[in-house]
C-alpha cells in the first residue's frame, strides 16, 4: 500500500505527505468526530490561543475510547498499516489522538518544537499522521524542517511562555530562530485537501502559521508507536499526561498496555 520511495523519503526526511490515504467515508467520519469532541470537550483540553486572538485554537487529547467516529477510523482505516510500513516496524500500536481545530482567523502560530521530548515513551520507531477534514493552504500547513528527526533532542519549552517545563534548564540545547532564518533550512510543507495526511517522526522539527480569511482548519493527528518503543515516566508533567501509567508499566517496558492497543497485524483474540 505505501510505496517503498515513500518508506525512504519518509526514513530521510522524517516527513511525507501521503496523498487520499484516507477514503471519503472515512474522512466523513473523522469530521462528525471532529464536531462531536467540539461540542464535548474533554478535561484534558485547552485554549491555545490568547484571549485577544481574533480566532480560537482549540485541541484535546486521548478521546478514542469515548468517540466512536475516531475509534472507527483508528482501528478500521489503513492508517496502522501505513504506520507499520513507515516505521518499518513489525507491529504498530497506537499512542495517542490529538484533536487540533483552529477558527478563522486565528493568528495564534504553533512554534517550532519537537514531539517527543514531551512524551513518556523512547524509541525511533514512531509516526504521527496529521489528517485535515477542511482544505488546507499552503500557508496555514504543517511546516518541518527535513532530516531533523535524526537529532539531537532540542529543549521542549511551553508555547505560550516558553518556559522549561519538562527537561531542566540547560540540559538540552535550545532551538534554534527558524523563522528568522527561513532560507537555511530545508522547510518542507504541502497544501493539503481532505483524505490527505502527512506523516511525520515524533523528532522532526514542525511547526505552523495562523489561519487566514474564512476558512476553519480542522484538523485530527493521531500517533503510533513501533516494537522498539518503551516507556519512559518523566518527573514532570507529560503532555498528554497518563494518569496511573507508572504504577502499571515500568520504565523500560514495552508499551503493551490497554491504553495504547496493538492496531497492526490485528491483535488476535
Amino acid at each position: 500500500m505505501i510505496e517503498s520511495s515513500v518508506v525512504r523519503d519518509f526514513e530521510r526526511d522524517g516527513a511525507v505527505c501521503i496523498r487520499g490515504l484516507l477514503r471519503p467515508q472515512e474522512v466523513a467520519d473523522l469530521t462528525a468526530g471532529i464536531d462531536w469532541n467540539l461540542a464535548h470537550l474533554s478535561p484534558r483540553a485547552k485554549v491555545a490561543s490568547s484571549p485577544g486572538d481574533p480566532g480560537y485554537f482549540v485541541e484535546d487529547f486521548c478521546n478514542w475510547q469515548d468517540n466512536p467516529h475516531y475509534r472507527r477510523v483508528i482501528f478500521e482505516s489503513r492508517l496502522a498499516a501505513a504506520a507499520a510500513a513507515l516505521m518499518q516496524s513489525d507491529t504498530a500500536r497506537l499512542y495517542h489522538d490529538h484533536m487540533l481545530t483552529k477558527e478563522p482567523g486565528t493568528r495564534q502560530a504553533t512554534p517550532w518544537h519537537q514531539d517527543q521530548p514531551y512524551y513518556n515513551v523512547e524509541g525511533r520507531q514512531n509516526c504521527s499522521f496529521w489528517i485535515p477534514v477542511d482544505p488546507v493552504s499552503r500557508t496555514a500547513t504543517l511546516e518541518f524542517v527535513a532530516g531533523s528527526h535524526r537529532g539531537p533532542w532540542l529543549m521542549p519549552r511551553s508555547f505560550r511562555d516558553a518556559q522549561a517545563r519538562w527537561f531542566p534548564e540547560g540540559t538540552l540545547a535550545d532551538l534554534p530562530d527558524i523563522e528568522a532564518r527561513r532560507d537555511a533550512y530545508p522547510i518542507l510543507g504541502w497544501e493539503l485537501e481532505p483524505g490527505d495526511a502527512v506523516c511525520f517522526h515524533m523528532l522532526t522539527l514542525h511547526a505552523a502559521r495562523g489561519v487566514q480569511g474564512t476558512r476553519r482548519r480542522r484538523v485530527f493527528s493521531v500517533r503510533f508507536i513501533g516494537h522498539d518503543a518503551t516507556h519512559a515516566p518523566r518527573p514532570w508533567r507529560t503532555s498528554p499526561e497518563f494518569p496511573g501509567l507508572a504504577d502499571e508499566l515500568p520504565a523500560g517496558a514495552p508499551m503493551d498496555h490497554p491504553s495504547f492497543p496493538l492496531l497492526w497485524p490485528a491483535a488476535r483474540t
